[in-house]
């Protein structure tokens, strides 16, 4: 059964706006309400939209589950590793905020001009996180694709 190319075409226009507005919540998570679990489903979506318009079998052609499965675990090996990385103090602990570096430094007490590069290990956190949740995601909706293809009988 060959798709409809209205849906193919308005994903295939759909779909970097959407990855681009998860990629920006993923890493602006720490500024502004969301984060890796809030960016990562909207990536997420935006792969929902191709899988939507050219059928589970191309997408699966493309993008196989040991992949995504990989892929998830080094969200969540780099999530944890980061925790990890602090625990000489404690665990979780914000070693790159005040480093001077490009993770940021610690804001002077009162009113400042408005730093925001004051994070530290949050942004790299969120990435991890939005990995994870990407990849998580995107491989419950292929699996379900598939469940659905094989018990409707369906050709796609």
């Amino acid at each position: 059964m060959s798709e409809s190319k209205i849906i193919k075409t308005i994903s295939s226009i759909a779909f970097p706006f959407v990855m681009i507005y998860g990629l920006y919540v993923i890493l602006h998570g720490h500024l502004t309400p969301g984060g890796g679990f809030q960016g990562g489903a909207i990536v997420a979506s935006a792969c929902v939209l191709l899988l939507a318009g050219y059928g589970s079998r191309e997408i699966a052609k493309r993008i196989k589950e040991g992949q995504l499965s990989v892929l998830e675990s080094i969200g969540a090996l780099g999530f944890v590793s980061l925790a990890l990385l602090g625990i000489s103090t404690t665990f979780f602990y914000n070693f790159l905020a005040g480093s001077h570096s490009i993770f940021g430094r610690i804001p002077p007490f009162g009113s400042n001009p408005g730093d925001l590069n004051t994070a530290g290990l949050l942004p790299l956190m969120n990435i991890s996180v939005g990995i994870k949740v990407i990849a998580g995601l995107f491989a419950i909706v292929m699996v379900l694709a598939f469940v659905t293809w094989k018990m409707g009988g369906r050709k796609q």
